[in-house]
């Protein structure tokens, strides 16, 4: 079964790297996202990673996507994405467009000129001074990051949700036109503030987007085991399945951006997790959640 994943940061990878070529055509994936995470370094530092990105395709024999019809089924189809609010002019995100970004993120873990993360304090958090479930509510998308997220309707990138607080979600949603979760998990089974609540749950669906369920083992569950994390990552998607419907799951593995997932170290066992999707939920919910769902979301949004 061909897969799509919705985020991985081998871009930015040090040392050994979780995603390769080899690894990614032995699990069978169709479209592996590519997120350009700027940190501090801005639209210089995006562009620095889109020119790494034009030369990863090229070395892998990758084919580069910008829409849903140069999608082959015999390549590894590679889409350049964005994390971390790269932008801070409409003119840096036009930028960003043209050099083939289809789907981008206002904040990371940090507040940005866009909006503010779902950690309302990450310092003290990473010091342990602050609970991991604890949300932002009252913060959410600057008037910059309105502006943003109208030019990105407006364009036809996919609006990442994934790290962006509770009323930066609500502010997406109030657009009206599919946007995605790229990698964040259910709350009600792990109650991280990274992960999205039953209520944003509904909203995507309702919304036409998805949710990529991530591998992170923190964000799944407290036992981080092979079979403790078989077992979350089958509650997530089900829980998922069950409160926003079987067309809002998708895949978002966060590769290279988290340790290794006991059960799901890398791209080459995915079959191993798609597996588990099918007999869980039959074959068609399955490759609607391994493949077609996201399809279905760039194609509408992106262009066919």
């Amino acid at each position: 079964m061909k897969y799509c994943d919705l985020h991985c940061d081998a871009l930015t990878a040090e040392g050994v790297r979780q995603v390769t070529a080899a690894r990614l055509r032995a699990g069978g994936c169709l479209v592996q996202c590519f997120a350009a995470f700027v940190g501090e370094g801005g639209f210089a530092r995006f562009l620095q990673l889109a020119d790494a990105f034009d030369a990863m395709c090229a070395r892998e024999k990758f084919q580069k996507v910008r829409r849903a019809s140069e999608i082959r089924a015999d390549a590894v189809n590679a889409l350049l994405t964005c994390e971390g609010g790269a932008f801070s002019s409409l003119e840096e995100l036009d930028g960003m467009y043209a050099r083939g970004v289809r789907m981008a993120g206002f904040v990371w873990n940090m507040p940005t000129g866009a909006g503010f993360p779902n950690f309302p304090d990450y310092a003290g958090l990473c010091e342990g001074r602050v609970s991991p479930v604890l949300r932002e509510g009252e913060r959410g998308l600057t008037a910059f990051g309105e502006d943003a997220a109208r030019r990105m309707k407006q364009l036809g990138i996919l609006m990442d949700v994934s790290h962006g607080s509770d009323k930066l979600f609500a502010q997406v949603a109030s657009l009206k036109t599919p946007f995605v979760a790229s990698h964040s998990g259910a709350a009600a089974v792990q109650p991280w503030a990274r992960n999205l609540t039953d209520v944003q749950l509904k909203t995507l669906a309702d919304c036409g987007g998805v949710a990529g369920l991530l591998f992170c083992a923190d964000f799944l569950s407290d036992d981080a085991s092979a079979e403790g994390q078989r077992a979350a990552l089958l509650a997530h998607a089900r829980h998922m399945v069950r409160v926003g419907g079987e067309d809002v799951l998708a895949i978002g593995s966060d590769f290279d951006g988290i340790p290794p997932n006991a059960y799901l170290p890398d791209p080459s066992m995915m079959p191993r997790f798609l597996q588990l999707l099918a007999d869980e939920f039959g074959p068609r919910i399955a490759e609607k959640a391994a493949r077609d769902n996201f399809l279905r979301v760039f194609g509408e949004v992106c262009g066919e």
